[in-house]
């Protein structure tokens, strides 16, 4: 069994007791987190596939540490122009166990109160800005 999952703005394929590498989220290390935005699941050949996200589903993690990653580098070059610039980063990583990908129970959002509209009293419109008016050019004449 394994699920598609979004986190922290990217998608990873996760499945029970895997260990994954993610962007820096703001936990504490040995926090237990819950991700709902499951958008595929599959059950031994069943797939189930959101639309966007499978509602009522959620993969559970534990937070292992936070870590920084390699150095990443990043080279930029102009041909022909002696132009070359290096430069490098390590990204702030937390590392992940998942623990449990199962059906939770999925939180309703609460119906949203639309707002009445008054259909005696349109909405006021503000007026027309006035442009300047345009400078006459006058001719002079010499004498």
């Amino acid at each position: 069994m394994y699920a598609i999952v979004e986190i922290a703005g990217h998608q990873y394929k996760v499945q029970k007791d895997q260990q994954v590498f993610v962007n820096r989220l703001d936990a504490k290390e040995g926090a237990k987190i819950k991700f709902d935005k499951v958008l595929l699941l599959d059950k031994g050949g069943d797939v189930t596939v959101g639309a966007p996200a499978i509602s009522g589903f959620a993969v559970h993690a534990i937070i292992e540490r936070h870590l920084k990653g390699d150095k990443v580098l990043v080279f930029k070059k102009k041909r022909r122009k002696g132009y070359q610039k290096l430069n490098g980063f390590r990204p702030y990583l937390t590392e992940i166990r998942i623990t449990d990908i199962k059906k939770g129970s999925a939180k309703k959002a609460a119906p949203k109160k639309e707002e009445a509209v008054d259909e005696e009293k349109p909405a006021a419109k503000k007026p027309a800005a006035k442009k300047p008016a345009a400078k006459k050019a006058t001719k002079s004449t010499k004498v």
